[in-house]
């Protein structure tokens, strides 16, 4: 349901011109190793785990001293993942052509022939329909409709941008924020609002504003680390369109710089002095990492800023959750 996730740093240096990907390289081992593989590279887990985090947070930091019984929690996430794993498997079979045009995805299930299209679409199908019913059952549809709006952002306008507009980004930072939705009408967060609590609803307006804001940087360390592959694959990412990497360089500083205030808007309805120094530590860490980037542009200053940002990410949900839950 996020945008999506390249986490792993880029080979040191990669052809500009065609990547052919040989069957040799295509060759995986059989058994339950493989399967497993095969299923990690389908749902990818790593960036589900981030957006199950950010459901979690949401509807924690909106119900304040109002826990949601853990039941409903649970349930909540395991629709969540279902959603997300359906959408990942979508966006393979839309992008399965240019897939294979990378050494990055070529060896996933989809793009290397050994999941056929219809198996991946009935798995798709099944996974949403399951997931949404699991969410209405355990919180009623409003979450549903906002995992179902996630899902629809993320595959049917998101993933054909990306051949047709650096402003792809754009749009997927706001599929890769819309979880926090999920989790803020979860725990009665219109509902709390019209009853005037507004601290909740403050904190996770602040809290979709920072995960929309870190997407830019974070994004444009994986475009500069694999700008030739995308070229090659024929996706408009930002580092494409310009190879010097200074639009790209400015995106992420803008949006980085901002990032700052907004994070610090986190501690205002808990008041929590701990809350507002830990949001500024990551939050300005954060920032140098982008202008090293900035400065810079090279391979280096791209990985160092996407390590940079799965920590700050972490440390302000961690934060915002342990430190800045309103009472």
């Amino acid at each position: 349901m996020s945008p999506p996730p390249v986490l792993a740093p880029a080979p040191a240096a990669i052809p500009s011109a065609a990547l052919p990907v040989n069957a040799e390289s295509l060759a995986v081992p059989r058994g339950f190793a493989a399967c497993w593989a095969a299923g990690s590279q389908l749902v990818r887990p790593r960036i589900a785990l981030m957006v199950l985090a950010t459901v979690w947070a949401a509807a924690w930091i909106t119900a304040g001293a109002d826990r949601l019984p853990a039941g409903t929690i649970g349930w909540l996430l395991v629709g969540t993942a279902l959603v997300a794993a359906s959408s990942s498997i979508a966006n393979q079979i839309v992008e399965r052509d240019t897939d294979r045009l990378m050494p990055r995805t070529a060896r996933r299930p989809i793009a290397s022939g050994r999941l056929g299209v219809e198996s991946a679409a009935a798995a798709t199908a099944v996974l949403l329909a399951a997931g949404l019913a699991i969410q209405t059952r355990a919180c009623g549809w409003p979450p549903a409709a906002a995992a179902f709006a996630t899902w629809l952002l993320y595959v049917v306008v998101y993933t054909p941008l990306k051949r047709r507009t650096p402003l792809n980004t754009a749009v997927g930072a706001v599929a890769g924020a819309l979880p926090v939705a999920i989790g803020w009408l979860a725990a009665d967060g219109p509902e709390r609002l019209s009853a005037g609590d507004v601290a909740g609803t403050l904190a996770v307006a602040a809290l979709a504003t920072v995960l929309y804001l870190w997407q830019f940087p974070h994004f444009m360390a994986i475009a500069w680390l694999y700008r030739r592959q995308y070229a090659a694959a024929g996706l408009r990412m930002l580092t494409v369109d310009d190879p010097s990497g200074l639009r790209a360089a400015a995106q992420s500083l803008a949006a980085a710089l901002a990032m700052i205030p907004v994070s610090l808007v986190l501690a205002v309805p808990s008041g929590s002095v701990r809350l507002f120094l830990a949001a500024a530590i990551a939050a300005v860490a954060y920032a140098v990492a982008t202008v090293g980037f900035a400065i810079r542009r090279d391979d280096a200053s791209a990985r160092i800023l996407l390590f940079t940002s799965l920590g700050s990410l972490l440390a302000l949900l961690t934060a915002a959750v342990v430190l800045g839950t309103p009472a």
